[in-house]
């Protein structure tokens, strides 16, 4: 199987060609990318070739691509990706409005190809470990969700509104979303959020608190932000306490990691040694592409996750609950 990269504006590109490099099945076809520098650069790091022009990358034979563009031009890559008959993997979040994650989700249908979006935290093993739980009733039933996802603050393109189309909310909820949603098996039907920049000198938010609730009366809460300073031990959290009518779990994506104490600018370094969640996502997505099945989290999943980000923006705007 052949993949391109489209765009490595996002840092996660880097991580989804480690793991392209490491499929047998798979070869690393090409690189588009917009930015002359960067993409030629990317492209010697990994022995592949470099388009400067989108068509031209997009008219050759290849299976599927990987984009991971400024969120503002997801879904320009998409639709035509989708007409050149690709599959393709979108970094999260889908879009910046719903009506563009509507006609992506939509093209992509017409042209019977499959789009998955990138929440690679399904893949995470303590987060896997704890759906199976919920599955075999171990919890009994769900009653609410405590779930975080907090880290730093990635500057660059991600604090430019035009080009994100939000800040840290966008960027940090829907990952959390995806995964209560998954969970639960349930929609959400209501936001409640305080939304606003507390911890750096920026025109966007770079902190917000959700509260929630599900189409079934689950309750949930949600601490999204970029509030970690660069010398903290690790790039910051993700996670998520399940209170069920049984047992109460928590898990955290990224605490398997041992403690390593240096005479450096940071002291104290987490060193993560859990499974490659990156991985796990590429490793799934090449497998729908290779047996045509639907994705695993599907263009749709990302649009749900959009909605209740988007939510929690007009809910601190208007300084009410805000109904889905």
């Amino acid at each position: 199987m052949k993949i391109g990269m489209m765009s490595f504006a996002h840092m996660h590109a880097y991580s989804y060609a480690d793991s392209v490099m490491k499929l047998p099945n798979v070869e690393l076809f090409g690189i588009y990318d917009d930015n002359v520098e960067r993409g030629k650069k990317a492209a010697e790091m990994y022995k592949t070739d470099y388009f400067d022009n989108q068509d031209s990358f997009l008219a050759a034979e290849m299976d599927a691509v990987i984009i991971c563009s400024e969120n503002n031009r997801h879904k320009e890559m998409v639709v035509k990706a989708a007409r050149a008959k690709k599959h393709i993997l979108c970094e999260k979040p889908i879009a910046t409005t719903v009506e563009d994650a509507e006609e992506m989700i939509s093209v992509c249908e017409e042209e019977a190809v499959l789009l998955q979006t990138a929440f690679p935290v399904r893949f995470s093993a303590p987060i896997l470990q704890l759906k199976n739980m919920i599955d075999d009733g171990e919890l009994g039933d769900i009653v609410a969700f405590r779930t975080t996802n907090r880290g730093q603050n990635p500057g660059g393109w991600f604090i430019d509104e035009d080009q994100s189309g939000g800040g840290a909310v966008l960027d940090h909820t829907v990952h959390m979303v995806d995964i209560m949603r998954w969970y639960l098996g349930e929609e959400v039907k209501e936001v409640h959020a305080i939304v606003d920049s507390y911890f750096h000198s920026i025109d966007i938010d770079d902190a917000g608190i959700l509260t929630m609730e599900f189409e079934n009366g689950v309750i949930a809460s949600h601490d999204a932000s970029w509030s970690r300073f660069s010398e903290y031990p690790m790039w910051g959290d993700v996670t998520i306490e399940v209170i069920g009518t049984q047992k109460t779990v928590k898990a955290d994506a990224f605490k398997e990691h041992f403690r390593l104490f240096a005479s450096e600018r940071r002291s104290l370094s987490h060193v993560f040694y859990g499974n490659d969640m990156d991985y796990g996502l590429i490793k799934d997505f090449v497998d729908c592409v290779e047996k045509k099945r639907e994705p695993s989290i599907t263009g749709r999943d990302g649009l749900k996750a959009l909605e209740v980000a988007l939510a929690a923006y007009e809910s601190s705007r208007l300084k009410k609950s805000v109904n889905l």
